[in-house]
């Protein structure tokens, strides 16, 4: 008897998760724009999602997303000129059930004017953080716990934060060698950056977790 029950409990728990999965709603890909005369920083902190930062060339910041009923996003920018973006929930049914958005669906492409932000902070987890040419006034921080941080020219005004667990940092960082003060701790990897350096005026700050890091300076 307590066999045949627990058999049904599980029928009916499984037509719930298939009911359930079966009326998902599409994602719908979306836009968010704001004037960058308006906003000083930007903060992006997602989960499971791969940030790509392109050069706008309009004046106007914009954020290009998918969302659904499931996965979806708090984006304001605040009376600070802090423009922040977050996930409105963590965790999705679907991944227990390996039932996983497109990779174009989890992509959040950011386009910023170049020199007209004063900071940027990135993070996500499980996915990579890319950035194009870009110079920022003061500082960038960026992110990534499972997934690849890879920048063609960063250019910044007072520093960079890089932090990497299971990934690698790759880049160019505009500026020469001795412009920088350097912090870096590597754990499991190889990196051709010294591990403490003095007396440049701005500074670099690097922390990798089982990765490789290979920062250039072209000045």
């Amino acid at each position: 008897m307590k066999k045949f029950v627990l058999f049904v409990l599980c029928v009916v728990l499984s037509a719930v998760v298939m009911t359930g999965c079966g009326e998902e709603s599409p994602f719908v890909q979306k836009e968010y724009v704001a004037s960058a005369s308006e906003v000083s920083e930007i903060n992006i902190n997602v989960r499971d999602r791969k940030i790509e930062v392109l050069s706008s060339d309009d004046g106007d910041i914009r954020i290009v997303y998918s969302e659904n009923d499931t996965y979806a996003y708090d984006i304001a920018v605040s009376d600070d000129g802090t423009l922040t973006m977050t996930c409105k929930n963590d965790k999705d049914i679907a991944d227990y059930f390996g039932l996983k958005p497109s990779d174009a669906d989890l992509t959040v492409s950011l386009c910023v004017p170049d020199g007209m932000v004063e900071r940027l902070t990135l993070c996500t987890t499980n996915e990579d953080i890319t950035l194009e040419p870009l110079s920022v006034a003061e500082s960038a921080d960026i992110e990534t716990n499972g997934g690849n941080i890879e920048f063609e020219s960063l250019d910044v005004g007072s520093g960079i934060s890089l932090t990497a667990k299971n990934g690698d940092i790759d880049g160019i960082i505009v500026g020469g060698w001795d412009d920088f003060s350097m912090d870096v701790d590597i754990k499991k990897g190889e990196c051709n950056l010294p591990t403490e350096k003095t007396g440049g005026e701005k500074t670099l700050s690097v922390s990798e977790n089982n990765g490789d890091v290979n920062i250039e300076f072209v000045g």
